[in-house]
């Protein structure tokens, strides 16, 4: 189901309390890159390695890496049943890469029976632009962001093939395939924003942190 992209909002609205505890989940994939830009931006930023640690914070970010591996481990540690209660609870979550994946409903793999968070109303298909080697980057108009183009990494990405009436379309590809999306407190981009140096994906979350706590 095709929706409008999200429309633009002033970057003023960027303004957070620097007092917000954000975790990155850090069973594996590229959680030090997430923790590197949120420590720049002033908030509290914590590896989270355990599900306890999850009460102590305002938000999380899921990182990219290898999602089935992921998913595993978050069965194998406890964190599957903590995340899945704390999102029916409106706790922010944003998946990058694989953690779009784990977010999702609906998945290309779920036959072979990949543990999902399974939140968010969409459908994803896994390493949609094909292996590694097939990596790439480009501009993405992302109107929530402001005027300026997001410079985009996507690293053996998924993409979005659809998404419920629920879902808010963040940014598409110029063929119109969907790369980044929210859901209420759930935000989910099919690239890397950590890689990129620019600092406006995850002012965003921070917003939506932000707006759970006022």
């Amino acid at each position: 189901m095709q929706k409008n992209v999200g429309e633009a909002v002033p970057l003023a609205e960027n303004r957070y309390n620097r007092k917000l505890r954000i975790g990155v989940l850090a069973l594996q994939g590229d959680f030090e890159a997430h923790l590197k830009m949120l420590a720049e931006l002033g908030v509290e930023a914590k590896a989270v390695r355990l599900p306890r640690q999850i009460e102590e914070l305002d938000g999380i970010i899921i990182p990219g890496g290898e999602s089935t591996t992921i998913g595993k481990l978050m069965v194998l540690y406890g964190f599957q049943e903590v995340l899945q209660q704390k999102i029916r609870e409106g706790f922010p979550i944003w998946g990058t890469c694989a953690g779009l994946i784990l977010l999702a409903r609906e998945t290309d793999n779920a036959l072979a029976g990949q543990p999902l968070l399974a939140s968010m109303h969409i459908r994803v298909r896994r390493n949609a632009f094909g292996s590694q080697r097939e990596s790439f980057e480009t501009d993405l108009s992302v109107p929530v962001l402001g005027e300026a183009p997001f410079h985009a990494f996507f690293i053996r990405g998924p993409v979005i093939e659809a998404v419920g009436p629920e879902v808010e379309i963040l940014a598409a590809l110029d063929d119109g395939t969907i790369v980044a999306v929210r859901e209420g407190t759930l935000l989910g981009t099919a690239f890397h924003p950590e890689v990129a140096g620019d600092p406006r994906f995850h002012h965003y979350f921070l917003r939506i942190v932000q707006s759970v706590k006022s």
